[in-house]
């Protein structure tokens, strides 16, 4: 009787982790494309165009974490192809070789 318990656990997880990764992203970038926008000027009222700053400032934020997120990724898959695992010891992930068993 344990194994639902397990399976619903692993499962939300799982559940989690598509949302963050597999839609968080895009939503994201659908940020920073709006706050490129704004900042051109374009404006959800027709006949609005007056430039907004802070859409810069928005993209610039979005973009990074985009940014951020993929660098982690390609350093996460090559940490594990060469044999180590990524830790955040330091500002950057950095990369340092698997415990011993």
């Amino acid at each position: 009787m344990n194994m639902v318990p397990l399976a619903l656990e692993g499962a939300w997880k799982v559940l989690a982790a598509g949302l963050v990764l597999g839609a968080g992203l895009p939503i994201v970038y659908a940020f920073a494309v709006r706050g490129m926008a704004m900042a051109q000027g374009a404006g959800a009222i027709i006949g609005e165009q007056t430039k907004k700053p802070m859409g810069k400032l928005l993209a610039g934020l979005c973009l990074l974490v985009i940014l951020l997120a993929v660098s982690y990724g390609i350093s996460f898959i090559v940490a594990t192809g060469i044999g180590k695992v990524v830790t955040f010891d330091h500002i950057v992930p950095w990369f340092v070789d698997k415990p011993k068993k």
